[in-house]
């Protein structure tokens, strides 16, 4: 992350342009900070950048649209899509809150942003560019094909449900790995789930060709499907089969269909806290050295979250979608379900909750990014845009059944499959030690793996970005 780095004798976050950040004019005819702006460090950059988004933010929320686009306009002058990671961020904060103030205008947005076919194997590419640039897939994967194996020990039928089936290096590592079991490989069968035919159609290939190489039974079988309209029955979970579902980043989407229910219970996505607050938090503390200090500490008790984000099992229970999603794989038996899962909450009632939580969430996947790729390489740019900033326009610029990011802390995934029967399974030593292997063999600094209560964490620095836990159902009494 960006720091503010005290100079000897000196300290950058008490030079005068910073001392005006609280009072920075955000209202029309009140003038202009460019100038100044421009001959800011990258340090003092990145803290005006946040608070002129969240600035900027807070009138889009409250509706002020023509304060609104002063803010963007401020932005404008120092952000950049090619520029240092607040700059980055700020590209595309700006077009997401952007974004939302132009769906005041239908018409105007539609013609802005005509409907055009997904390119899926675009989308796809980016996916595994993703993969390839970051651990966090790698780690996910190896944690759960760590648990599978163990849950599988001694099984000789397996079959495996992949709820969101694109990437085929998760169980060609699984099939290599069930090869060298001492008591011979089981019979593999993998139901893999996509929304398009064609990622199907190379996963079967791409897991039939390795399984013919290792000499392993395998059966493929494809379902096209969104999550929210799969039909259980397709699965065909046959007897005698040990059963493992697996979910990387998936799970959350299925909060969209709850959409309406929440809406009709909770306070009107436009009520903000008091701009005195606003202005005391943003104040720049002297004590404070570093942008990753700040955003941990100060920026995320800017704005307090809704009385309906509580962790509380009203809140749960106003899931129908999901909790009949969750009882129906329960119903079939799992032995193992491993669930990935971003730990944020970026499923907030309001908007300022979102642009907070989305804010700090954000600025650690794009320092990692930074911390490894070149601000040239064009792969990167295509992770930022097409995955992270369409993800980041999705949480600020959509709502109802579009808002399909609705990312949820572990915590709160706990209670809900409690909630719908299943029991945790404690994530092995073993599990752990293949991931730090992994971390290490890549050369991945600054990435931690953390346990805790049997779950783990995957970590950028020491800030959780994603979770991994295992889970089984639980038979009543």
């Amino acid at each position: 992350m960006v720091g503010v780095v005290q100079e000897e004798g000196s300290s950058s976050v008490t030079s005068p342009p910073l001392q005006f950040f609280p009072w920075m004019p955000l209202s029309p005819g009140i003038g202009s900070p460019y100038p100044w702006l421009r001959e800011l460090k990258s340090e003092e950059r990145g803290l005006c950048l946040i608070h002129l988004l969240l600035g900027c933010a807070n009138h889009v929320a409250a509706g002020s649209v023509e304060n609104a686009n002063l803010g963007l306009e401020h932005i404008s002058h120092l952000a950049s899509p090619d520029g240092d990671t607040m700059q980055r961020i700020a590209a595309y904060f700006t077009a997401a809150l952007a974004d939302r103030i132009l769906k005041g205008w239908p018409g105007l947005h539609k013609a802005l942003n005509p409907k055009q076919a997904s390119l899926i194997s675009e989308e796809i590419h980016v996916q595994r560019l993703f993969f390839e640039l970051c651990p966090f897939l790698k780690l996910s994967y190896v944690i759960t094909n760590q648990a599978i194996i163990e849950a599988m020990e001694g099984e000789k039928m397996v079959h495996i449900i992949d709820l969101n089936s694109f990437e085929p290096a998760q169980w060609i590592n699984l099939l290599q790995t069930l090869s060298a079991r001492p008591e011979g490989p089981p019979h593999l069968r993998i139901t893999g789930i996509h929304e398009q035919k064609e990622v199907l159609e190379q996963m079967a290939l791409r897991l039939t060709e390795e399984a013919e190489k290792l000499d392993i039974p395998f059966q493929f079988n494809p379902i096209v499907s969104k999550l929210e309209n799969l039909d259980l029955e397709n699965l065909r979970v046959k007897t005698g089969e040990a059963l493992a579902v697996s979910s990387v980043l998936q799970l959350h989407t299925l909060l969209a269909m709850d959409d309406e229910m929440h809406r009709r219970n909770s306070p009107s996505g436009s009520k903000n806290p008091s701009s005195n607050h606003f202005q005391r938090v943003l104040k720049i503390n002297p004590n404070r050295r570093t942008l990753g200090e700040w955003l941990e500490k100060d920026f995320v008790n800017v704005y307090s979250s809704s009385p309906d984000s509580a962790l509380s099992p009203l809140s749960l229970a106003a899931s129908p979608k999901m909790g009949s999603f969750l009882n129906a794989l329960r119903s079939l038996s799992p032995k193992l379900m491993v669930i990935t899962e971003q730990e944020s909450n970026h499923n907030g009632f309001t908007l300022m909750e979102r642009v907070t939580e989305a804010l700090n969430f954000y600025a650690a996947l794009f320092d990692c990014l930074e911390s490894t790729v070149s601000r040239a390489s064009l792969e990167r740019h295509k992770v930022e845009k097409i995955l992270f900033g369409e993800e980041i326009k999705n949480i600020i610029a959509c709502e109802g059944t579009d808002r399909k990011e609705r990312h949820e802390k572990l915590e709160k995934w706990i209670l809900r499959l409690e909630l719908a029967g299943f029991g945790s399974i404690p994530l092995s030593y073993h599990g752990r030690l293949q991931a730090n292997r992994l971390l290490q063999s890549y050369g991945y600094d600054g990435y931690k793996i953390k346990e805790e209560n049997g779950c783990l964490f995957i970590c950028w620095q020491d800030r959780p970005l994603y979770s991994v836990s295992a889970w089984r159902f639980r038979r009543y009494d």
